[in-house]
């Protein structure tokens, strides 16, 4: 995972002000030489800009260096109680957070960063919570930074059980040499992925990433999602359905990336809790394999249980946060009703503790760099990117960013190819066109000739031109 790079200059700090940001989540993900989680690449990178990087708390914000930001990197900082007490009070600027919730009463008067694409646990009033919208502050995230990383786990997930060989068996028959491929083998028949159908709820970044993954297996894929995606969806090579029951008809495989939606502020309830229910669960295929990886409250509990009870549902593999209770060890967490399912199908289940996206070092760190990039813009530029909900007056906001290849062509990506870049794309469509023409005027019969003396050349062309069109980003939907 690449960062995108911020090559522009970094503006002057207000040289009477000292900022002050806390990072509450880790920024580096491998072990350096002590085995510890190693944050030298984000410190480098914050010190690279004029910053200070600061291994404690804040103490006293009088004593901090003026015209500088400083980070202090917290990230054992947990509970509700352990962040009210450190950030209750406002002394902190801005925040960083990756996976840990920030309670209401947290204190962040200009911004705080979500490393990722959701931002249901940015739950500080100061820019109105989890939605963005009222506050006086600045929500932002970092979308597209763990797509791939996600999207590669829920093709793990899937690969685990599909095909169903009972991979593990085989290996411990054959290690202790208790197997005869000729007579034993044939006991094991399976089926391949080619041809089977993937249901994906949601074309977002992560969405869309399993998409293309699950098309590189050959597999059939449907996407429900908003209508206004339908004509990009379909551009792409891949089924729409505009309803949700009608994507999971005859799915062998749902996946669901669309997140929690909005929050009931009367009930709490979010508009996507409890989306994969009874019914949904009903119309895929006898035996099908369930993946959520993406929010715990999708996916009806007690409507899994009964799919799992009956074989409707061959396999569940989710992916949510677990909380432990230091001091009393309880529990809490969207997975926790999950745990309810394992002791009668421990065997089918497969929970994992909001790992897939949040356990790539590349991909913390590079979601790390940008968040800093932001925070900084906000200070020195009141220039707002990757915002959500609403920007508060006095901001200038720049639109989302991705990293490359992930998400919708922007249309500066096409402002920003060289003319050089334009003219070989120019000179492949032209040898293309031509080629095709002289096809599509000769008789079927007189093709031969064609084939046999420019066929290599039509052919070479075409691979030329969708491996430059990947390289340069230009596949996807466009985005204005």
């Amino acid at each position: 995972m690449t960062a995108n790079a911020d090559t522009r200059p970094v503006d002057p700090v207000d040289p009477q002000h000292a900022y002050a940001v806390l990072v509450c989540d880790l920024i580096g993900l491998r072990f350096d030489a002590d085995g510890m989680p190693d944050p030298s690449e984000v410190r480098a990178h914050i010190e690279a800009k004029g910053g200070r990087f600061h291994a404690t708390g804040l103490g006293d914000k009088t004593a901090l260096e003026r015209g500088r930001v400083h980070f202090f990197y917290q990230p054992d900082l947990s509970t509700r109680e352990e962040l009210i007490e450190a950030a209750g009070d406002g002394r902190y600027d801005a925040v960083i957070a990756a996976a840990t919730f920030l309670p209401a009463e947290t204190v962040f008067p200009l911004a705080g960063v979500r490393i990722g694409a959701g931002t249901g646990n940015m739950g500080s009033r100061s820019w109105g919570g989890g939605g963005g919208e009222g506050g006086t502050a600045v929500l932002m995230n970092t979308p597209g930074i763990n797509s791939r990383a996600t999207a590669q786990m829920v093709m793990k997930a899937i690969l685990k059980v599909l095909p169903d060989l009972p991979v593990d068996m085989l290996h411990e028959r054959v290690a202790r040499g208790a197997f005869d491929t000729g007579r034993e083998l044939r006991d094991f028949p399976t089926e391949k992925l080619e041809g089977k159908t993937i249901a994906i709820v949601g074309y977002g970044n992560i969405g869309r990433e399993v998409a293309k993954l699950a098309r590189a297996f050959c597999m059939r894929v449907v996407i429900h999602a908003r209508p206004r995606h339908r004509e990009w969806i379909e551009a792409e090579g891949f089924a729409y359905a505009a309803d949700l029951a009608d994507a999971a008809e005859g799915a062998d495989v749902l996946s669901v990336h669309v997140g929690l939606g909005k929050q009931d502020a009367r009930t709490g309830r979010y508009a996507n809790a409890g989306l994969i229910g009874a019914e949904i669960l009903s119309r895929m295929n006898k035996g099908a394999v369930l993946v959520n990886y993406d929010r715990g409250e999708l996916v009806d509990v007690t409507a899994l249980g009964d799919a799992l009870n009956t074989g409707q549902v061959r396999h569940a593999a989710i992916d949510a946060d677990l909380f432990r209770d230091a001091s009393t060890g309880t529990l809490s967490g969207p997975m926790l009703p999950y745990l309810d399912l394992v002791e009668r199908h421990g065997a089918r289940l497969e929970l994992l503790p909001h790992a897939a996206a949040d356990t790539d070092h590349p991909s913390r760190v590079a979601g790390a760099k940008q968040a800093v990039d932001q925070i900084f813009d906000v200070i020195c530029r009141k220039s707002v990117t990757n915002a959500k909900g609403t920007v508060p007056a006095g901001y200038l906001s720049l639109g989302a960013t991705t990293p490359a290849g992930i998400g919708p062509v922007a249309a500066d990506r096409l402002l920003k190819l060289t003319a050089g870049e334009c003219s070989e794309l120019a000179d492949l469509c032209d040898r293309q066109s031509r080629l095709w023409k002289v096809l599509s005027e000769t008789l079927p019969p007189e093709r031969g000739a064609i084939v046999a003396g420019q066929g290599e050349d039509l052919v070479r062309s075409i691979d030329r031109f969708c491996l430059l069109a990947e390289k340069l980003n230009l596949r996807g939907p466009f985005q204005q």
